[in-house]
């Protein structure tokens, strides 16, 4: 005999039946809603490079001396790289490499433009120096080029250095170009003040402090375009020569040094060359933290317009820090020599990435990066249908997420004498080794920089197959890559 249900029974199926049926329901909603919302915006990108920034120039890099709480800020919130590189120990090889995502001996910029070619040259050294392209070809497709066929605004603030007029920023995918010429340091007019003597760059109140300047026309140009996807290229003059900052930085920073007093000695020897041992110069200091400041002013301005969470930034330099010649304004210690020389301090680089919802904030990655991986990451990032490029980099992405990146080696190749000291070198880096060949006598260096980021223990004889392995993947990258090398110098004379 079948029972009869009772009302509490009736009342739990009854209840069971409301809840699975509002489940249904609201999982119908969310998707509504979910397929209905507008797409995710596709990222603008702000990037900072800073001129002749040495890796240790940065308090979150190890500074004790520079302040620079924007940038530390800014490694906070996203991902610092303790092994970034640039693409070469003086500016217009890396900065090249920057805008086509190529090795510079792709592009045939191999040294800064304006150094003396060989039929011009009167130094007295084993070698010439190999011939260089003056400037960066505009058939070459540039970062600004890539991203304006993708839907992009682009805008370009600063140093240039890549060419005389007609390939120039405005000539090579950039629809704004405030201060960009042939020039590589700010030598016209009052220099780093108003009036500038830039013809691209229209002159501010007398005594207008140009880093400030360079940031507010970036600030600017954001607030123009914040309703679209934006390139805004932050190319500083500073750090570079000629050395000269506000007064009232400058006394805030000799104050310093007399209450801290340094012990030890300021000057070594790298080479021939003297050496800054201990970061001390008042004036570089003031050049440091003003470029903090207006990195703070650009980032301010993305909070402020809320544009935060949907920008991509990159910060880094173009070669290291200049302690070996032109004033030795700073010291790259723990690493060896700087700007100009194919050891670490001339180019190994800080680098701090946000790209929120992707690194985590105040996060490191060891990964190995290098000049030409900043198109083919960019891209990635905006991931919108364009022309394929052809680039020697790789997209750093795995990195951001926190995950390995398998890239294998990265290369060097400077066939010319620098003035700060250094010269024609060429260089691989795999893992932790590191190797270097020096084209006047063949001379061949191995470093495992795990153990010795310095470079003073060379492990060429000690670890012959690992040496042999790194100089045959370096002849075959050069053939690669079409490297030109020095040749015989027939006016060298060995007794002078």
């Amino acid at each position: 005999m079948m029972s009869t249900p009772t009302p509490s029974y009736l009342q739990h199926k009854l209840t069971t039946f409301t809840l699975v049926i509002g489940a249904i329901l609201f999982s119908f909603t969310l998707e509504k809603q979910a397929n209905s919302a507008e797409p995710k915006r596709t990222p603008n990108i702000v990037f900072f490079l800073v001129d002749d920034l040495g890796w240790k120039d940065i308090g979150v890099y190890g500074s004790s001396f520079y302040h620079t709480p924007n940038v530390d800020g800014l490694a906070a919130s996203g991902m610092r790289f303790t092994n970034a590189y640039a693409a070469c120990q003086v500016c217009s090889p890396t900065r090249a490499s920057i805008m086509t995502g190529k090795y510079p001996q792709r592009v045939g910029i191999t040294d800064y433009i304006g150094a003396a070619q060989p039929d011009k040259w009167k130094r007295n050294t084993p070698l010439l120096p190999a011939p260089y392209q003056t400037r960066l070809a505009l058939e070459e497709t540039t970062l600004a080029e890539a991203l304006k066929q993708r839907g992009y605004a682009t805008f370009f603030a600063g140093k240039w250095h890549l060419g005389p007029e007609g390939n120039w920023p405005e000539d090579q995918g950039f629809d704004v170009n405030i201060g960009g010429i042939d020039r590589g340091g700010p030598y016209g007019g009052k220099k780093y003040f108003s009036p500038y003597g830039n013809p691209r760059l229209t002159d501010g109140p007398d005594g207008e402090h140009l880093p400030d300047r360079l940031a507010s026309e970036t600030v600017k140009f954001i607030e123009q375009h914040q309703d679209q996807p934006f390139l805004a290229y932050l190319s500083f003059y500073s750090v570079h020569t000629p050395l000269m900052a506000r007064e009232d930085l400058k006394q805030k920073y000799d104050e310093i040094k007399q209450r801290i007093r340094f012990a030890g000695p300021i000057w070594g020897e790298e080479g021939k060359s003297k050496l800054r041992l201990v970061q001390e110069h008042s004036v570089y200091a003031g050049m440091v933290e003003a470029m903090d400041a207006a990195v703070g002013k650009v980032l301010d301005a993305l909070d402020r317009l809320k544009l935060t969470d949907n920008t991509l930034v990159i910060f880094t330099s173009d070669n290291g820090g200049l302690s070996t010649s032109e004033g030795h304004p700073t010291s790259n210690l723990p690493l060896r020599g700087g700007k100009g020389w194919m050891y670490e301090g001339g180019i190994r680089e800080p680098l701090v990435v946000r790209y929120p919802g992707v690194t985590s904030p105040g996060s490191e990655s060891d990964a190995l990066v290098t000049s030409p991986d900043f198109l083919p990451t960019i891209l990635a990032v905006v991931d919108k249908p364009g022309d394929k490029i052809d680039t020697d980099g790789v997209s750093i992405i795995s990195a951001l997420e926190g995950k390995p990146l398998d890239r294998g080696p990265i290369f060097w190749h400077y066939p010319h004498y620098g003035n700060q000291g250094g010269s024609p070198t060429a260089a691989v880096r795999e893992g932790d080794w590191k190797l270097i060949e020096w084209y006047e006598d063949g001379k061949v260096e191995l470093f495992n920089l795990a153990d010795d980021i310095g470079e003073k223990q060379n492990l060429a004889d000690q670890q012959p197959e690992k040496r042999k392995e790194l100089h045959q993947k370096l002849r075959q990258w050069r053939k690669a890559v079409g490297a030109i090398l020095p040749t015989a110098n027939p006016n060298y004379k060995a007794t002078k």
